[in-house]
């Protein structure tokens, strides 16, 4: 009897740097926002169905700034603390007097950043406050909404972020939504308090899900850099001939990359208390000679998308018969740095994370079920055949009703509850079914299309590539010249530059806001990294790098695993 098709969910949270080396403030409310519904509903959800399993990805990025938002919060809850670093936190936190022009402003145009039709008109308070504001804008009557119009806004704004299963359980979160307007500053504080215990839960909630079993945590290299180009930028060229790269090699990157890769695994054991055995590089980013330093450092496995193994194996899976050898790992490398390889399945990854969000929820699970017992079908006979199913963990869900409460729920379930899958995690599957099979080559690329063109390559990208070259010279010629403390602060800052979401947004076909969003605050990274330095800062740092201007699917957030997905 054949065994098995072994499920593997991957749910990749990340956010990058927005919080300044030096000062601690915050530019974007991104990594608290998601920690109070992605990362928290995704452990809840784990933790209540007996059957399901997963594996999580916390990049080190991440649960830094997820530590110092909690810290943050319960000193400023004690008394410890006057005031808070993310502005959209010190406008919940807000207690008397008039708030500034420049900051009703702010909360107008904050507040409303969220899937409308799924997080803000299914509670008729929120949505009259979008009314009003419209009204107003269109009347240039702003200035006429009033203190309790920004209360009531921002307190909504936080509740609309709030996981579904926290909005259905807890009863501080219960008793504001059903007030629904008039929110007094014990209200907000309240409030406050929630999303403390929120962040603060994390760690240890994922500890104690990897000890009973539920979930395989896993870690990326510290700041969630693009490793291949920083060993080598001619990389790029393997799938795209034509790309537009640098003229000369990033600054010693072969030690940058093994900062991060040993930071990132330095810092996953800190956080939850266990060595990471298996790596999600970062964008899936891969080539021989990353692979060669994962496995030197000591990692089992890692992944990577589908079409890196169609470049690799120099045909195309989906057009072969059975395309059987996406559902087994590959081993990659010699010796001390070899590492097993999986491969990511881009049609269910896909359609968890574009598709099933507009479906019916029993019509997506239905489809979802199918398309696995195509799989099963074609592996059959297979020793071991496994299906990797990996994605972004946080920027779907607020497209699917109940932020995908139902929909996961079931899913899980259904899976399960089914004689011919498995839900499993990667080193499980490993201790039980060893790679055999070795890739002879592996041509580098992403999990997006199987190349490095979301990161390189058009005028942009790489003009922002040229700016970290630069600040990496000035780097190497001052850091010696700083104190110790000084000499961390710039370091530090320059790994938070170093990371792949800059470049992630450059680009026209990403929404203007966004890209103006990620390039301002990407050549606000690299001011800070000369002025650590105690370098002048360049005039060229002025200059815009991208506009954008486009309507990129799911706001920019994601994208297809295939370029004919």
């Amino acid at each position: 009897m054949s065994k098995p098709l072994s499920v593997i969910f991957y749910w990749h949270m990340h956010q990058p740097f927005y919080r300044e080396a030096d000062t601690g403030r915050y530019h974007l409310p991104w990594v608290y926002l998601h920690a109070m519904k992605d990362y928290t509903d995704m452990a809840e959800i784990i933790s209540q169905l007996p059957g399901a399993r997963a594996v999580i990805n916390y990049v080190p990025s991440l649960t830094a700034q997820i530590n110092d938002y909690a810290t943050q919060l319960r000193s400023f809850l004690d008394g410890s603390q006057a005031s808070l670093n993310d502005p959209l936190l010190a406008a919940l936190a807000h207690k008397t007097g008039k708030l500034k022009k420049k900051e009703r402003a702010y909360l107008l145009k904050t507040c409303f950043r969220l899937n409308h039709e799924r997080n803000m008109h299914r509670y008729p308070a929120y949505s009259r406050l979008w009314s009003l504001a419209e009204h107003a804008r269109e009347q240039k009557a702003t200035d006429y909404l009033g203190e309790r119009f920004y209360a009531d806004l921002v307190t909504w704004y936080h509740l609309a972020w709030l996981g579904e299963t926290v909005r259905q359980r807890n009863f501080v979160a219960r008793r504001l939504i059903e007030k629904a307007k008039g929110f007094t500053y014990q209200d907000r504080r309240d409030l406050l308090t929630l999303i403390a215990s929120l962040l603060s839960d994390i760690p240890s909630t994922h500890q104690r899900l990897v000890e009973s079993g539920k979930i395989e945590l896993t870690t990326t290299p510290y700041a969630h850099p693009i490793i291949p180009l920083m060993l080598d930028f001619n990389t790029a060229l393997e799938t795209v001939p034509d790309a537009l790269i640098p003229d000369e090699a990033y600054p010693g990157g072969r030690e940058r990359a093994l900062e991060h890769i040993q930071l990132g695994q330095q810092s996953h054991q800190q956080q939850f208390g266990h060595a990471a055995r298996g790596c999600w590089p970062a964008e899936g980013a891969v080539s021989e000679a990353t692979l060669a330093l994962l496995g030197k450092s000591g990692f089992d496995w890692c992944a990577t998308g589908e079409s890196v193994l169609h470049h690799s194996l120099q045909f195309n899976l989906r057009e072969q018969q059975g395309n059987r050898d996406l559902y087994h790992p590959w081993l990659v490398g010699e010796d001390d740095e070899q590492i097993t390889c999986f491969f990511r399945d881009d049609r269910l990854s896909d359609l968890l994370g574009f598709e099933y969000s507009r479906w019916d929820t029993r019509d997506a699970i239905n489809n979802f079920m199918h398309e696995l017992a195509g799989i099963r079908h074609r592996t059959h006979g297979m020793k071991a055949p496994v299906v990797a199913i990996i994605m972004d963990g946080e920027n779907a869900w607020e497209h699917y009703h109940e932020n995908g409460l139902p929909f996961l729920t079931n899913l899980y379930q259904s899976i399960a509850e089914h004689e011919d899958y498995e839900l499993t995690t990667f080193s499980d599957y490993l201790d039980q079914h060893a790679a055999t099979e070795k890739l002879d080559k592996l041509t580098p690329g992403s999990w997006v299309y199987g190349n490095l063109s979301t990161w390189i390559g058009d005028r942009a990208k790489t003009r922002a590539w040229e700016l970290l070259i630069e600040v990496k010279k000035v780097f190497d010629a001052n850091i010696d010249k700083l104190g110790p403390e000084q000499q961390e602060d710039a370091t530090e800052q320059l790994r938070i530059c170093e990371g792949s979401d800059w470049c992630w947004w450059f680009g026209d076909y990403n929404p203007g806001a966004a890209v103006r969003d990620f390039d301002q605050l990407y050549r606000r990274h690299l001011k800070k990294l000369y002025q650590l330095l105690g370098c002048t800062v360049p005039t060229s740092l002025d200059e815009n790098i991208s506009q954008g201007g486009g309507d990129a699917e799911g706001g920019g957030t994601m994208r297809r695993g295939g370029a004919d997905a």
